[in-house]
Parts: structure tokens; C-alpha cells; sequence
């Protein structure tokens, strides 16, 4: 079965304060050469059937209106994973 991928990630003028806690914490643990951490959000829909152009637009609209905050998140990629 087909799954649809969206990934969403706060906007990048925004704080991460989960990304930040995760970048101290990687200095703490002495992991080097990382300069930033941002965190977001993944989300799987599973598809029964086929992926055409309409389901696919239909997955958009959803990832825009349902699955993120536009005033906070920004919705970075959609992809289609066999």
C-alpha cells in the first residue's frame, strides 16, 4: 500500500525550544559539529488504492489546513513512499 509522507516543521523565525534542549544536550554529551537542532512533525497517511493527482491534492489541502499551524508551521514536504 502506497503511504503519503508530510513532513511539517516550524517556521524558521520562530524558537525551537525542543530543538534547542536537544542541541545542549548533544554539547553535553560531547557530539560535536552540529550547529542547530530544529524538531518537527511527521505524518503517514496510508492510502487504499492508488495515488493519482486528485488524492494527492486532496493530501495537500489536508496538510495545509489540518495537519499544521500556517500561522506557526510550515509544511515542508509531501512525498510518495511504495
Amino acid at each position: 500500500m502506497p503511504t503519503i509522507v508530510v513532513d511539517v516543521m516550524p517556521k524558521a523565525e520562530l524558537l525551537d525550544p525542543q530543538g534547542k534542549a536537544v542541541a545542549g544536550a548533544l554539547g553535553r554529551l560531547g557530539i560535536e559539529g552540529f550547529s542547530d537542532v530544529r524538531i518537527g512533525k511527521r505524518f503517514e497517511l496510508t492510502v487504499d488504492g492508488t495515488v493519482d493527482d486528485a488524492l494527492l491534492a486532496q493530501a495537500r489541502t489536508l496538510a495545509d489546513e489540518v495537519l499544521s499551524n500556517s500561522v506557526i508551521e510550515d509544511v515542508v514536504g509531501i512525498e510518495v513512499v511504495e
